[in-house]
């Protein structure tokens, strides 16, 4: 016996910009699970920014996406057959490295099951995944927020940089600035996450509205654009400022590499720390973030968004919405049961 499903296939490395005519969605037959296998049917699938560099082959901190097979990337799904020896029960609810697909056959050795009593199971792709993990880790690990600061946050209307505005201000930040794209995002951050400012990408001279924003300076730069803001950053870094280089989703589209920041050497200077990073070299700090994580969900003082797209016909649209930044919060895509 088999499940009949749908996957998502790359079958052109893009130049430039993604084009549909670079992906196909595919019928499968997915076998019944055998010796330590789970058969998972994905309930939630991640989008994120990333998945744009792993449609180039080559060299990077995560495998490339092989071309006409099922592409990959973090899911939630729920167990509905389980083969002998599977530690795992039918009905669980578990995270995994299938997505882009509606049901994935695994080892169960691989998955994590999830406690969904008090959160619900997307949150495991957002603000109780790498998602939140990494705005945390980037505010105190990488580029440290100190009592006082006044801190710069790009694409701060999106998954990782709504949760580290939030997060610099637990933090001890004095003055929490984001920059979005259009006026109602920018709103929102001011009324939804509690940033102090906002800055509209969209309207230019960045140097001119962060100095406007931050008259003083910043002392911290959480970069997930890279570009013109990072460059903006830089002229507006105080002396000894902190900037962790998290994405760079300006460039992500490019076919060559652009240029770097003309004004880089500032950092001399100013003796500026920048740090780039990845999240998978600080998963030990998961149990102190996710700790802190859950009781600020609760308590209501830590929000999280989504933005959410209906279907796996629909997730390549999700990833072309995500990277022309018409997401706020997470990108997630649902998957009906059929």
């Amino acid at each position: 016996m088999s499940v009949p499903s749908r996957e998502w296939q790359l079958i052109a490395r893009p130049v430039g910009q993604p084009r549909p005519t670079d992906f196909r969605l595919l019928r499968a037959e997915v076998a019944d699970p055998g010796p330590g296998q789970i058969l998972v049917r994905n309930t939630w699938l991640s989008v994120d920014p990333y998945m744009r560099g792993r449609m180039d082959d080559v060299p990077s901190y995560i495998p490339p996406f092989q071309l006409n097979e099922p592409m990959t990337g973090s899911a939630v799904g729920v167990v509905t057959a389980v083969g002998d020896g599977a530690a795992v029960p039918v009905g669980a609810v578990v995270l995994h490295f299938a997505g882009w697909r509606e049901y994935a056959l695994l080892d169960a050795s691989k998955v994590q099951v999830l406690d969904t009593t008090k959160v619900s199971a997307q949150a495991f792709l957002g603000v109780l995944g790498t998602t939140g993990l990494t705005a945390y880790v980037g505010l105190t690990e990488i580029a440290p927020v100190k009592e006082g600061d006044v801190v710069f946050i790009s694409g701060a209307a999106g998954a990782v940089g709504s949760i580290a505005g939030q997060i610099a201000k637990k933090l001890g930040a004095s003055r929490v600035i984001g920059s979005a794209g259009g006026p109602q995002k920018v709103k929102r951050l001011i009324e939804d996450y509690g940033f102090d400012a906002g800055i509209d990408y969209r309207e230019g001279d960045l140097v001119g509205q962060l100095k406007r924003e931050a008259p003083n300076g910043v002392d911290v730069y959480f970069d997930n654009v890279g570009g013109d803001h990072l460059d903006a950053a830089l002229v507006s870094m105080n002396l000894f400022g902190r900037i962790a280089l998290c994405g760079a989703i300006s460039a992500y589209n490019e076919s060559a590499l652009p240029p770097g920041p003309p004004h880089l050497p500032l950092a001399i200077g100013k003796s500026l720390t920048l740090r780039g990073f990845t999240i998978g070299h600080h998963m030990k700090t998961a149990p102190e973030y996710i700790g802190k994580a859950v009781g600020w969900l609760a308590e209501g003082s830590l929000r999280a968004d989504e933005t959410v797209v209906e279907g796996i016909e629909n997730a390549l649209d999700a990833f072309f919405g995500l990277m022309s930044g018409a997401n706020t919060g997470k990108m997630l895509v649902r998957l009906p049961e059929s």
